[in-house]
């Protein structure tokens, strides 16, 4: 994982955590709310591999049952092992084999923060999350009224607080940080939506950023 992409997710759940106005956290809080967020990230991570191993065993199970119980090995002699015998329908495993690879997924990415976090070596990845918290402590309002100005028949108040952290980072970059190419924070924006959001946020938010990229003529 790439140490900006490890930076930018951990902004966002660094963003999620706050639970009083932003701009009475110190940086002591920010990086405290970081290694709390770190802690959170591989406890779900273990959690999440737990509940893929589990139910990997309980395919496994229902395989060995099918097999045990199929026709083929019914009519053999009991003291004989099984032999392997088709699937019925490749639909029938594909659909709980891509639900156990997206956990799976999800969860090794977050150790990947994890890591990168953590290691001396990878200060980039905490060093550039604070300095995103930062530069939004300093500009939330101009921020928070850019998304609403271009959020028609939004209400800022009523917007999914996923969504709208997601706009903040983002904006945070392409207006103040002006370090990563546009089209990497618009891309790593709307890979953020697809993760954490909802079914519209991916629109909604590529939709949001789109129209601030023309206003401040950004390319």
């Amino acid at each position: 994982m790439q140490a900006r992409r490890a930076a930018r997710e951990l902004a966002f759940i660094l963003f999620s955590q706050f639970d009083k106005k932003i701009t009475n956290y110190s940086k002591d809080d920010l990086e405290d709310i970081i290694l709390k967020s770190v802690r959170i990230l591989t406890s779900n991570a273990s959690d999440e591999l737990k509940v893929t191993v589990g139910a990997l065993v309980e395919m496994r199970n229902q395989i060995s049952d099918y097999e045990a119980e199929h026709e083929t090995n019914l009519n053999r002699p009991l003291e004989v092992s099984n032999v392997p015998v088709p699937l019925p329908m490749t639909s029938d495993m594909t659909g709980r084999i891509n639900e156990m690879i997206d956990i799976a997924e999800k969860a090794l990415l977050a150790l990947e923060i994890a890591e990168f976090t953590t290691l001396d070596s990878q200060n980039e990845v905490k060093d550039y999350a604070i300095e995103i918290a930062e530069y939004f402590q300093k500009h939330h309002s101009e921020i928070d009224e850019l998304i609403q100005k271009h959020a028609k028949n939004w209400d800022l108040q009523r917007l999914v607080k996923m969504d709208k952290d997601i706009l903040r980072i983002a904006i945070v970059e392409l207006l103040y940080i002006k370090d990563a190419p546009m089209k990497v924070v618009v891309d790593e924006a709307l890979e953020l939506a697809k993760k954490y959001s909802t079914e519209d946020s991916y629109s909604f938010i590529n939709g949001i950023l789109a129209k601030i990229i023309v206003e401040y003529g950004l390319q």
